[in-house]
């Protein structure tokens, strides 16, 4: 799942974003969703979360916990 639409990523959820520095390498950093920070339902270029660790980034990847 892609991360553009807010209902399918939850507190706890494991993702992998794209962090502001990283956008033009497209380099994906993986972590546990703490907040989410868009408000709208969709956004086109991923939904603004932040992570455990503090970092803050646009959800491009939802991990499936199997």
């Amino acid at each position: 799942m892609d991360g553009k639409r807010r209902a399918d990523i939850k507190p706890g959820s494991k993702v992998s974003i794209v962090l502001k520095q990283d956008q033009r390498s497209g380099k994906l950093t993986e972590g546990i969703v703490k907040d989410i920070l868009t408000n709208s339902a969709i956004h086109p270029h991923g939904i603004k979360v932040r992570l455990t660790s503090g970092d803050i980034g646009r959800v491009k990847v939802i991990h499936s916990i199997d």
